[in-house]
């Protein structure tokens, strides 16, 4: 009778230190998308840090645009007090919305067209778009794992018993400028995605392959 019991508490043992493995597993991979969604806030934060000074700059030389600069105010401050994927998405799409209205508002004045701190702050947040693009790569590796161990048995067991969701990708088109995106309409699902790009062939001068080698940095929201 004993060993029959010894057996039975080796396997119970087992088992848990099973569930122990694999649940642990699942938080490592939570915890990877967590901190890199955290870097694309804060590269959000960082581009909502630079509107005041160039609503400022505008302000100089097309103070009677005022419904275009409060336009930016306005979805600036939604942008800040948003909170995750879903909520910064939507916000996001506002203040890129209504970034466009004021460099468009550069082609009306050439005063503030040439006004270098306005080219400044243009090649900054142009810059700050780049970082958010690296940081959404690496974001989206990091739901892309976390996605398909949930997925996969016995990991899925284990999802399904302690409540691990699927997470979102953020995706942004390689023509930012031109691109409608993850900017403009939000998150997206893992079973909308419909395929990827491997190859880029127009315009012919761009030819390459994508996603190409993924840059990554660490950042902080020091301004």
């Amino acid at each position: 009778m004993l060993p029959v019991v010894i057996v039975v508490v080796v396997i119970i043992v087992l088992l848990v230190l099973l569930d122990v493995f694999f649940y642990n597993g699942l938080v490592k991979l939570k915890n990877k998308v967590e901190a890199a969604w955290a870097q694309i806030d804060v590269q959000l934060t960082r581009r909502a840090e630079l509107i005041p000074n160039l609503v400022e700059t505008v302000k100089g030389y097309a103070a009677h645009e005022r419904a275009t600069l409060d336009a930016v105010v306005t979805a600036r401050t939604s942008a800040m007090s948003a909170s995750g994927p879903h909520q910064k998405a939507e916000a996001e799409n506002a203040l890129t919305g209504a970034l466009k209205s004021v460099f468009a508002l550069a082609e009306a004045y050439p005063d503030l067209k040439a006004n270098q701190n306005f080219l400044d702050l243009q090649e900054t947040l142009t810059a700050t778009e780049d970082k958010i693009a690296y940081a959404r790569q690496f974001y989206n590796d990091a739901v892309n794992a976390y996605n398909t161990k949930i997925q996969t048995v016995p990991w899925s067991a284990i999802a399904r018993r302690f409540k691990f969701g699927e997470r979102e990708y953020f995706v942004m088109g390689d023509n930012r400028d031109q691109s409608s995106d993850s900017r403009v309409w939000g998150v997206l699902q893992e079973e909308r995605i419909i395929g990827r790009a491997y190859v880029r062939l127009f315009p012919p001068n761009t030819f390459d392959y994508l996603p190409g080698e993924a840059r990554y940095e660490a950042v902080t929201s020091t301004p």
